[in-house]
This record gives structure tokens, sequence and C-alpha cells, in this order.
């Protein structure tokens, strides 16, 4: 079990690990070497706090000492260097760069953000799409690499290899830290945005952890989003995800109670869903109608959040038209996972039978073979249908197959429900 420091470091990490690696990635200019330097000041804590107590400020305390380990380096190389005066320069301008630990001094400045272009040039095109949305989600997002490789449904070993060949070969392309241009910008732009969608999923439902959610990650996605759409205004689907996004957090609190529980989407307090992300929400996805030229597929899952929204109470969701736009959304993005949402759809639009006649088409999809949201959406419909038996069999299945511990125990209790109907 994790001791008091060690989750406290840990939740640390996660917030600040992107502006770290950012910083320094802008002073050593090779994102591989900047993450390693920051995993440095990681174990410099580890080493330090149990002694010393945990710093005032644990973000500024990690972004120093991981500066100090760049400058360090960077004096090295410089006595190593036949050109002493041009590296002298260097040093001394990063130095007036690093010199003061101020995580925070730049995180508001649209162009100058380094998370944002950390993001861009972990999604550079010498990088496959998957190898791209890998190392964002493992630099940018903070994420373990077996948080990583549940988000992906791939073997943690596949995952981990991906990301070391992906660092590799931005060192050996020597990729620049720096903002795209307009030319590149579209051509990058949408592994970014399916990275930040990923970070936003992750925060909104963890994959791991005994908790369910981590508002955090999804207030990070939600920044980076925002800057995005300041910086490609004319693209609708920028637009589009910043939509899905602001409606899908109006709901971060109503998604658990006291207790920290789950509280599933049509058991919800509306009233407690947050009125101003919504209509943020809405006003992203006007945008998206002036900008004209159809849905893409966040624009299509922004206008089927939105149709959430829209309902004061579960009972006035237009289901018949969330179904519609799954139709919509399978046809332009096909995947398993939007399958399944589809399936839920369908079967509160047309009955719990027409539902799972689209989940059972799934059974055998070897993507989901382990993800666990297929049994519980099985499970939730044949209890519709009055089979508690293989319900119950269902819930148990997607229990086991979850790694998230309150999503265990809503499951778990959810085969108890059934079981008992048996009886």
């Amino acid at each position: 079990m994790k001791t008091d420091l060690h989750r406290t470091l840990d939740a640390v990490w996660r917030i600040e690990s992107a502006r770290i690696i950012g910083a320094l990635a802008r002073m050593v200019r090779d994102v591989g070497l900047a993450e390693e330097l920051a995993q440095d000041a990681l174990v410099t804590a580890l080493e330090q706090w149990p002694d010393k107590g945990v710093p005032d400020n644990p973000g500024a305390w990690l972004t120093a000492t991981a500066k100090n380990r760049a400058l360090d380096l960077l004096r090295h190389r410089s006595m190593q260097a036949t050109k002493a005066d041009a590296l002298t320069w260097e040093i001394e301008a990063q130095l007036q760069d690093g010199a003061p630990p101020a995580p925070d001094s730049t995180l508001d400045e649209p162009i100058g953000d380094d998370v944002l272009r950390l993001m861009f040039v972990a999604c550079h095109p010498v990088l496959s799409v998957e190898a791209r949305v890998a190392l964002t989600l493992k630099m940018v997002g903070g994420l373990a690499t077996p948080d990583i490789a549940r988000a992906f449904l791939v073997p943690e070993a596949t995952l981990a290899q991906r990301i070391v060949r992906a660092k590799r070969t931005l060192s050996e392309a020597r990729v620049p830290f720096e903002l795209p241009g307009p030319a590149e910008l579209g051509e990058r732009l949408d592994a970014v945005l399916k990275v930040i969608y990923l970070i936003f999923n992750e925060g909104y439902a963890a994959t791991a952890g005994e908790h369910w959610m981590r508002p955090a990650l999804c207030e990070e996605a939600l920044r980076l989003g925002r800057i995005l759409a300041e910086l490609a205004p004319q693209v609708a689907e920028v637009h589009g995800l910043v939509a899905l996004m602001e409606i899908q957090a109006s709901r971060l609190h109503a998604r658990t109670d006291a207790r920290g529980a789950p509280v599933l989407l049509l058991e919800q307090d509306r009233t407690r869903w947050d009125r101003l992300l919504i209509r943020r929400g809405l006003a992203a996805l006007e945008r998206v109608d002036a900008l004209g030229g159809g849905y893409g597929p966040y624009a299509l899952q922004a206008a089927i959040a939105a149709c959430h929204a829209r309902a004061a109470h579960a009972d006035h969701t237009d289901w018949s038209r969330i179904a519609a736009l799954y139709d919509a959304l399978a046809q332009i993005a096909p995947s398993p996972v939007v399958e399944l949402n589809r399936a839920v759809a369908v079967g509160m639009a047309f009955g719990p039978a027409a539902g799972l006649e689209v989940a059972d088409a799934l059974r055998d999809e070897p993507a989901l073979r382990h993800y666990h949201l297929l049994p519980a959406v099985r499970g939730d419909l044949l209890a519709k249908l009055g089979r508690h038996s293989e319900a119950c069999d269902e819930f148990r299945r997607a229990a086991a197959l979850t790694q998230n511990e309150r999503e265990r125990e809503l499951l778990t209790e959810r085969a108890r429900v059934s079981a008992d109907a048996v009886r």
C-alpha cells in the first residue's frame, strides 16, 4: 500500500509533470532527455521528503530541482565544447530562463505555453498516430504506462515499447521544441485533439485507482482545448471538442455522491450540473455551426452531450435523436466503443431487446475482450429484460475486469441486486 508521502508525490506529479517536462524541454531541446531530468527530480523528492518533509509548494520544488539538473547538464556540455563563448551565452540565456522556480509564470500565455508546445512536439509527424497519443499522454497527461495501456486496450509491454521508440525517434530526428507554423498546424491537429480528449476521458472516468474521477485531468484537458481553440479558431472540430468537454465537465459534481460513490447519468441530480459550463459548451457548438461543413466526430459527440444537457429531467431525454447521432458517428468514425455506446442509445430509444442485439454483435470483438463496459452494458440490458441470472453473471464479469475500485463496487452491487431478483 502506498504511504501518504507516495500518494502526495503521485498527485503532485500528475498535476505538475507536464509543466516541468515542458520547461525542461525548452531548455535542453530534447523531450526524452527532459523527461529523464524530471524523473531525476522525482527520485530526489522520494529521497529527501521523508526526512525533510513535503515542501510548502511541492510543484515549485520539483521544478526548481529539475531545472538545476538541466543547468548542470548544460554546464557539463559547455566544458566539453570548443566554442566556449557561444555556449556560455547559451547557458546564460538558459540561466535567465530557468533560474526562478516559478512554474505558474507562463501558464496563461496562449502561444508561449510550454505544455501546448510539448504536446505538438509529441504529436510530430515523424511518429505514428498511436505513438503520438501514447507519448503525449505519458508526458503531458502524467499518466502511468499501465493506465495508458488500459486506455488503449493494448498490453502494457507493447505500450511501453511504443513510448520508448517514440522518444528515441524524436531525439534522432532532432525535432525542434516549438509550435508548428500555419502550414503544419492542420496536419498535427488531429492527433493533438485525440490526445486532449483521451486525457479528459481519463479524468472523467479513471481507468484505475480508488477514485472514479480525476477532475484535475479534466481541467487540464479543458485548459488545453480552450488554448487550442484560440490557436486554430477556424477549425470546427477544435470547437467541437471544446463543446464536448465543457458539457461533459458540467456533470462532474453530480457524478459522485457524498461518499465518492459513482452516480449514473440517469440518476444524477441535474440541479448540480454546472450551468456555466453547459452554456460555454453550447456556445462552442454554435461556433461549429457557424463555421459550416457539417459535424465531425467531436461535434457529433458534443451534440449528443447537448441532448442530455437540455433535458431538465432524465425522462425528458430525446433518446431517438441521440440514437440517430450515434448512427451518424458510427458512419464517420466507426469503432467498437462507438458501437457499444450506440447499443445503449438504441436500448433507451427502442427498447432493451434492440439494444442487446447491437451489444451482442460485439461479443467476439477482439478489442473489447477485456473491456469491462461490454459486460456492464449487456448486464444492464439483460436486467431490463428480466433476465436477471444472466445480468448477474455479466455484472460480475464486468466487476472482475475493471481496475477502478469505485466502479468495481458499483458493478458488484448491481450483480447483488440482480441475484436478489432471481430468488
